[in-house]
């Protein structure tokens, strides 16, 4: 299953250098619909409606295929950098499958999204919303 990355996973970024060069097959752009990106600091949180995303409301970022042979062990690097275990509780992400539009298809993907303690701390206002649900339009 392919990966969607909206913010320092995407091509160019720090955590693609380190995490998932030369580990793809392919890349091409891509957004979630009805989601949005929240940050507040060096990384996004995506959150998928919640009442937090207005179904009009797009994230931007790219749809990875990740090379068989490295896949395993690169979604398990990407985990213990997501802080996301399955089914443990306080996870800083989840990693959940969501649908994921390109220029030609709906696909399904791996996504991760804001986790509980995020997603409390956006629903108080300690997170700005990110314009436009594009990390590149941020200043860093």
């Amino acid at each position: 299953m392919p990966l969607f990355v909206y913010g320092t996973l995407k091509p160019g970024e720090a955590n693609y250098a380190s995490y998932l060069v030369g580990r793809t097959l392919h890349e091409q752009p891509a957004w979630v619909v009805g989601a949005a990106l929240y940050t507040a600091g060096p990384f996004p949180y995506l959150v998928i409606g919640n009442g937090l995303a207005q179904p009009t409301e797009y994230a931007h970022g790219v749809l990875l295929t990740i090379r068989p042979e490295v896949y395993t062990a690169t979604l398990q690097a990407l985990d213990d950098l997501e802080d996301y275990r399955p089914g443990a509780v306080g996870n800083l992400y989840e990693r959940v499958t969501h649908t994921v539009q390109t220029a030609g298809a709906q696909v399904a993907a791996w996504v991760y999204v804001a986790g509980s303690q995020p997603l409390a701390r956006i629903r108080t206002g300690q997170f700005r919303k990110i314009p436009a649900g594009n990390w590149n339009a941020v200043e860093r």
